[in-house]
């Protein structure tokens, strides 16, 4: 304590000259406009300047989680590659197949999952060749279906929304069923209309059936959670976990299906 009294002592007639440079200067920036403005425009620059340092400093330290969401976006579009042709070569000319679907990424503006009917926005509409029924999906898995677009938007029915069925298989069998969401958690989802006989465990993982215009086959929607017979004993009914984090999502793809107009031609004229 001693030592900062002397220092103040020893330093009176230089701090009191600061002091009076400091008041001196409030003064004038206070009393002319000029003056002030330019004293604004200085300090917007300043902390602009170190906002912007601040930013790159954070975007640097983010660039390993940037890295890490690349990688897993290039390991499953290769999953949907080798994984699709192992799948379909048997009954289906596996490249005329991943053919017929188009990919375009899009960013989502707007996300809901606390409502029973969830409705998310992207930035992608009509000038982008979106229309309704596209699929939408992560790379990590299925997220819902287009319902309506804009010129430069798109909204979209999430699978955790009361009005929406999609097809879905177990990944390890044929036993397909329709997806649907009973409203409870946002990270639990159900299939229904599984066969009892279907050989169930948990753990096993969910995909999209193929057997629909909007989604090919394969895209991974979750894990089973648990099962439960219903009451006549003929079906079950699945809790699976889906593998988006719903509350936590940006960057999706929507599925345009090109051979769409002519299977819906096709059906139409039966």
């Amino acid at each position: 304590m001693q030592q900062i009294i002397n220092f103040f002592l020893r330093n009176k007639v230089f701090l009191l000259y600061l002091f009076l440079m400091f008041l001196a200067t409030v003064f004038t920036i206070q009393s002319h406009s000029y003056h002030k403005s330019r004293f604004i425009n200085s300090a917007n620059f300043l902390t602009g300047g170190i906002y912007n340092s601040v930013n790159d400093v954070q975007s640097f330290f983010n660039l390993r989680h940037q890295n890490k969401l690349l990688q897993e976006e290039n390991n499953y579009l290769k999953s949907i590659l080798y994984n699709s042709q192992g799948e379909l070569k048997n009954a289906y000319d596996s490249t005329q197949i991943l053919g017929n679907y188009k990919f375009t990424p899009a960013r989502i503006i707007k996300n809901s999952y606390a409502l029973s009917n969830n409705v998310l926005t992207l930035n992608k509409g009509k000038k982008d060749s979106i229309k309704q029924d596209f699929g939408v999906i992560t790379s990590k898995g299925i997220l819902g279906i287009i319902d309506k677009t804009s010129k430069n938007y798109a909204t979209v029915l999430s699978i955790l929304n009361t009005n929406i069925k999609i097809s879905a298989q177990l990944k390890n069998t044929n036993h397909f069923g329709s997806l649907i969401w009973d409203t409870k958690s946002p990270n639990i989802v159900q299939l229904t209309e599984i066969s009892k006989i279907a050989p169930l465990k948990k753990g096993d993982t969910i995909i999209t059936s193929g057997r629909s215009i909007i989604f090919p086959k394969g895209i991974r929607i979750g894990t089973i959670e648990n099962f439960k017979l219903d009451d006549a004993e003929n079906f079950y009914t699945i809790n699976v976990k889906l593998f988006n984090d719903m509350t936590n999502i940006e960057h999706v793809y929507i599925i345009e299906n090109r051979s769409k107009e002519e299977i819906n031609s096709l059906l139409n004229n039966e």
